[in-house]
């Protein structure tokens, strides 16, 4: 999480709040150390954001502290709240943690919709692979080295070129570039056995690659 982001976070924390939250209940929910919690919220404090406590005893934010708001029609505001709701849908936990941030944020901001829900039934969470590590191999063009189990049991060692995540609704689908068949290859997250993010890297590829697979495997989308 970049900085910007943890302090934003923070500050809709201590927001919300109603009660002090020590800097290690912040640090808990937001993956961090107590320390870099102190060293962002002197920076908010020296921003002149108004946190009032210490550390050991706990912050709270005095009330009148308002953010710059964010301009949704009421369609637009229905439409980002059914699709930050079938996140849960996607098996994808690092989504689905984004997805909450999101909704506190949006709800800071306008009045989205109460009366809209999605069903949570999707595939389940990978339990050899920590999905957000595909998503960065995908953003930083980075190659992938896994061990795959097919349907029928069979393993094989692959290196690929992953360049697109697709959440459908009975199955995550992992696309890439397979060196080992030298050809476009859906893998399933939840057959990966292993995989390590290499140093090797397809900079600049993969816009091409999803164009192309796009193309070949339009029914996947």
């Amino acid at each position: 999480m970049a900085r910007s982001t943890r302090m934003f976070e923070i500050i809709q924390l201590l927001r919300s709040a109603n009660r002090p939250r020590t800097a290690a209940e912040i640090a808990q929910e937001l993956e961090v150390t107590p320390r870099t919690i102190y060293r962002d919220i002197a920076s908010l404090q020296a921003m002149r954001v108004p946190i009032d406590g210490a550390a050991g005893v706990g912050y709270i934010m005095r009330p009148g502290f308002d953010l710059p708001p964010i301009n949704f029609d009421i369609e637009e505001a229905e439409a980002v709240t059914v699709g930050l709701a079938m996140i849960v849908r996607t098996g994808d936990r690092g989504l689905k943690e984004a997805g909450r941030r999101a909704c506190r944020k949006l709800e800071e901001a306008t009045e989205l919709s109460n009366a809209l829900f999605s069903s949570t039934w999707g595939p389940e969470e990978p339990e050899t692979v920590d999905l957000a590590d595909l998503r960065a191999a995908i953003r930083q063009e980075r190659k992938l080295a896994i061990t795959y189990r097919d349907g029928t049991g069979a393993q094989t060692s692959r290196t690929i070129l992953p360049f697109a995540m697709v959440y459908h609704s009975e199955a995550i689908v992992l696309a890439g570039w397979c060196e080992l068949r030298n050809d476009f290859r859906n893998f399933r997250p939840d057959r990966i056995v292993s995989y390590k993010q290499l140093d090797d890297r397809f900079t600049g590829q993969g816009e091409a690659l999803r164009r192309e697979w796009m193309q070949t495997y339009a029914e996947w989308l």
